[in-house]
């Protein structure tokens, strides 16, 4: 879950605000092609995905009422990589001790004029446990 990138044209109305995209990987995944959008139109946003490898609002209940995960599960994809290939910057997060490192080198990049990505690796979770999302 999360939100799309489009929310990154805030930096448009807001040129001077440090903006972030806070996405799931599932969201992410459907909205990672704005970054060369970001990057054509000199749009230094920040994006983080918390990249669980899963549609998590659907897995969990699926998993339960189902028994299955089928379609649920997802690849834990390189979207730092992604980012690269539009010319934004991928940072790549799998450690909670460098949070502070990375987060602050996307600061300086977006600074500096650079769209950055930080594909945060994270693991399962119970957020929103028993709210349906099928």
């Amino acid at each position: 879950s999360g939100i799309n990138a489009e929310y990154g044209g805030a930096k448009l109305v807001r040129p001077d605000a440090e903006v972030w995209i806070i996405y799931g990987d599932g969201s992410c995944g459907y909205s990672i092609a704005e970054f060369d959008s970001f990057v054509k139109h000199n749009l230094p946003v920040i994006a983080v995905v918390g990249n669980d490898g899963k549609w998590a609002q659907m897995y969990r209940d699926q998993v339960k009422l189902f028994g299955s995960d089928v379609g649920a599960t997802l690849r834990r994809c390189r979207y730092d990589d992604i980012a690269k290939a539009w010319d934004a910057e991928g940072l790549s997060l799998d450690n909670l001790e460098d949070c502070d490192t990375v987060f602050q080198k996307a600061k300086f990049l977006a600074e500096n004029g650079k769209p950055v990505l930080i594909n945060a690796l994270i693991g399962p979770t119970n957020f929103r446990d028993g709210s349906i999302s099928l």
